[in-house]
């Protein structure tokens, strides 16, 4: 398939799996606790992959294991807890609004980090979605609670994904994504997932009923789709776009969040609805391609 055709239909996909990944989310709190729902989604995932990482495990070049570690524990572990966490406090439609701040992650995190180049309209960019966040932060929702800290830990959980993003495009994109999904899940993941549902309670409080199988329902939907496929479809398209662009599915997700969100009976306030707007709206504009003329550019800098 033509590069450029391909990268805009994962872009779709991608949206509409990661879109309902937060109503999946909301169902799977109402079975498991927040710490639960993050190790088992990562558990079962890293299950499922670990086969081919098994018969793939010569192919892993061993010179980038660190790399695969930072990608592995801030883009597939501790946002799976964190997004989790804070939807206790606010609803899945919020969860998925803030998350579109992901490309603004990604170009501070890529420009400090990785020497990747950014323009001013880019700056100004985050600069107007980072005032749209302020307002989600400061809302109080329906209740009139300041939502404050709830807002900073998805914050935190879009940081980790631009550090895993950035980092899988400046030092893993040239291993196969299915390869790097599967040693991402299996090898780096299993164990430590494992020990978070120990200390998480979940053995101690396992008992066979009906809402423990529908709960396990939700979780597997999400980890299959919302975490082991999502994050291949990731990695591919990763390989064959820019980090930049490959955020840019963060835009398409709040549509989808909120679609299933109202559908569960969810209502956004007038000033979350404001602020979400404004964060899209820089988001916009920051993606907006400038008129003016490139210079010569250093091909040693990755491109956004």
């Amino acid at each position: 398939m033509n590069p450029e055709k391909e990268k805009w239909i994962l872009l779709i996909v991608l949206s509409i799996i990661w879109g309902s990944s937060f109503i999946l989310i909301k169902k799977s709190l109402e079975h498991f606790n927040p710490y639960e729902v993050g190790a088992l989604r990562v558990l079962i995932a890293g299950i499922l992959l670990l086969p081919m990482a098994i018969t793939n495990f010569k192919k892993f070049p061993k010179k980038h294991l660190k790399w695969l570690i930072l990608a592995a524990v801030t883009g597939n572990f501790i946002p799976m807890f964190l997004f989790p966490i804070a939807e206790t406090s606010v609803s899945s439609s919020i969860a998925g609004i803030v998350n579109s701040m992901m490309p603004i992650f990604i170009i501070i995190v890529g420009f400090l980090f990785w020497k990747f180049s950014t323009t001013k309209r880019q700056l100004l960019g985050v600069g107007i979605s980072f005032f749209g966040a302020c307002l989600l932060a400061l809302s109080g929702g329906e209740s009139g609670e300041l939502k404050l800290v709830p807002v900073l830990l998805l914050l935190l959980a879009t940081l980790c994904y631009a550090i895993s993003m950035t980092t899988v495009k400046s030092k893993l994109h040239e291993i196969p994504a299915k390869i790097l999904s599967a040693f991402v899940f299996s090898f780096v993941l299993i164990g430590p997932s494992l020990i978070a549902l120990v200390f998480a309670g979940f053995f101690q409080d396992l008992h066979p009923n009906k809402g423990l199988f529908i709960g396990l329902g939700f979780v597997s939907l999400l980890s299959i789709f919302g975490t082991g496929l999502a994050m291949m479809l990731n990695y591919r398209l990763l390989n064959i776009s820019t980090p930049l662009f490959a955020s840019t599915v963060t835009l398409l997700m709040p549509v989808v969040a909120v679609i299933w969100g109202i559908l569960d009976g969810e209502k956004l306030t007038p000033m979350q609805l404001v602020g979400g707007l404004i964060i899209i709206a820089g988001l916009i504009f920051l993606r907006a391609k400038s008129p003016k003329k490139q210079k010569p550019q250093d091909p040693k800098v990755v491109r956004f």
